[in-house]
């Protein structure tokens, strides 16, 4: 083992994980699935609707934590994962308008999210490597908030796309 770090400052990192407190970037990211189900109205229901939400949003990351950093990583992911789920030092700081996990990828960006299961895997072959991988479910808080994020979200990615990055 030479010692060196696999991770190179001038790479962006492929997602990004945070509670406010604590902010996870993770550079080894394999892939990132969004899986959403809608909620199919039941039948010979009336007319009338309710406010609440239309779809469960699912994020399913999987990764490499490599290098002397990826033992620090894993405790960082726990961490997260146990704050999500216990609310974390911005939903207290705003009385609960704002909360869960954040996370910054390519494809989207999500906030409130909690862990629902988060796993590592490592091997004889690899020993410098733990393997990851982690779901989280999308906690929607009601109001319009949530909607504002994914508007600027995709104004973001836009200017992105049309910026050449």
């Amino acid at each position: 083992m030479s010692g060196t770090s696999f991770i190179h400052d001038d790479v962006p990192p492929s997602a990004i994980l945070s509670d406010g407190l604590v902010t996870l970037p993770l550079y080894a990211v394999s892939t990132v699935t969004l899986s959403q189900s809608y909620h199919l109205p039941p039948l010979a229901s009336s007319g009338l609707r309710t406010a609440v939400g239309t779809h469960d949003d699912t994020l399913t990351l999987s990764g490499l934590l490599v290098g002397p950093e990826r033992f620090r990583q894993k405790f960082e992911l726990e961490l997260l994962a146990e704050s999500s789920r216990r609310g974390s030092l911005v939903e207290s700081l705003t009385g609960g308008a704002a909360g869960g996990l954040v996370l910054i990828t390519s494809m989207t960006v999500r906030t409130d999210l909690q862990v629902q299961s988060l796993s590592f895997t490592s091997s004889a072959s690899r020993r410098d490597v733990i393997d990851v991988s982690m779901t989280l479910v999308h906690m929607p808080r009601p109001g319009i908030t949530g909607r504002l994020l994914e508007v600027a979200n995709l104004g973001v990615r836009a200017l992105a796309d049309f910026g050449g990055r």
